[in-house]
């Protein structure tokens, strides 16, 4: 249930950080790489969402249909006959906070094994699925009595387009391989560092963070610190924030320190490495390209499919052209008109040319 008053004070919290970004992105050129409006606007919405509760359930749900074939992890039920805007009803937990690993290891449950489990979900849900619980701290996850991780409230959470998952199963990858070309190249194809800058010096920035940490014992390897070494090199080479990830790297962090929490000993990398391999090949591998071109010819037939109402259009379009120009008094009147309203003109044109420049291309 949401508290009495807490819209009025997100209200006021959120203009507070607009105006402080407005004034940053004015006068710094660093506020403006960092896109620090577009970071306060993506957190309105996530604030937006919050206080739709139903919103929120249906989040849930989402989850819950994502999720269904998955092992270790699992999402309440929806009670959607006792939930609205204000109230989320929804199935009672039972089972062990995770941030009790007393309680946890009183159990006898495998806690290393719980480690592996909650960063792979993680990983799984952002990458197979685009959508993953981006508030993943302690207080919101249990273990309930089979052993799987449960979670609860989804107030916040974080959305992957497919280009995207590719650019993070490719970063993760090329870390895990050592490959610094290919994830210099995954950052200028992403647009991500402007292409007046090399890609051999970027690699080789991304090489200076990769090799110390690779070099370390596994306890030792962090991801927290690997993106924070990767900001601050960004910087360097012109590359502005993704408010789109933000959440993402934040949530990728917390989840670390949970896992680690539960096996001191996790190596980040080994228990990263199935998943992405899993998706690489699933969706860069020849299934991949063959659902790639699958999906390429089924946009291709819709396009034909329209091909004759374009053509219906332009050829009605070329007739009142032809009637109007034999018009000669009607056109020179439609004219003035038009050049009293210029809109009207630019917009007509700007049509015409579109249709032409389609009929153009579907003819080639």
């Amino acid at each position: 249930m949401l508290r009495p008053g807490i819209e009025r004070r997100f209200k006021v919290d959120l203009e507070a950080f607009g105006f402080v970004a407005r004034t940053g992105e004015l006068w710094s050129a660093e506020a403006r790489r960092l896109r620090l409006v577009e970071v306060i606007e993506t957190l309105g919405r996530s604030v937006a969402v919050e206080m739709d509760l139903r919103l929120e359930a249906a989040a849930l749900s989402e989850m819950a249909e994502n999720t269904k074939d998955d092992p270790d992890f699992r999402v309440p039920r929806v009670e959607w006959d006792y939930t609205a805007r204000n109230v989320l009803t929804m199935e009672w937990i039972d089972g062990t906070p995770l941030s009790d690993r007393a309680a946890l290891a009183a159990r006898n449950l495998d806690l290393p094994r719980l480690g592996r489990a909650l960063v792979q979900t993680f990983l799984r849900h952002a990458l197979r699925d685009g959508f993953f619980h981006a508030d993943m701290h302690p207080g919101n996850l249990f273990v309930d009595a089979e052993g799987r991780l449960v979670a609860v409230d989804f107030g916040i959470m974080g959305r992957l387009r497919p280009e995207e998952r590719r650019f993070l199963a490719e970063i993760l990858l090329g870390f895990i391989t050592r490959d610094y070309l290919r994830t210099a190249q995954v950052h200028f194809e992403a647009g991500y560092v402007p292409a007046h800058h090399s890609v051999e010096s970027f690699a080789q920035a991304i090489r200076a963070i990769g090799e110390p940490i690779h070099k370390r014992t596994a306890e030792d390897i962090s991801m927290a610190k690997l993106l924070t070494l990767l900001f601050e090199v960004t910087g360097l080479f012109d590359m502005r924030t993704r408010p789109e990830a933000l959440m993402l790297q934040k949530t990728m962090v917390v989840v670390e320190g949970m896992a680690r929490t539960l096996d001191p000993q996790l190596d980040i990398w080994t228990t990263a490495e199935p998943v992405v391999r899993e998706w690489i090949a699933r969706h860069l591998g020849p299934t991949g390209q063959f659902e790639g071109a699958v999906r390429g010819v089924t946009e291709a037939g819709q396009l034909l499919a329209r091909i004759p109402g374009l053509l219906q259009r332009a050829l009605r379009v070329a007739e009142q052209i032809d009637l109007a120009t034999c018009r000669g008094v009607a056109l020179t009147s439609e004219i003035a008109a038009w050049e009293r309203e210029p809109w009207r003109l630019r917009w007509g044109m700007i049509a015409l040319l579109v249709i032409l420049a389609l009929l153009a291309w579907a003819a080639s």
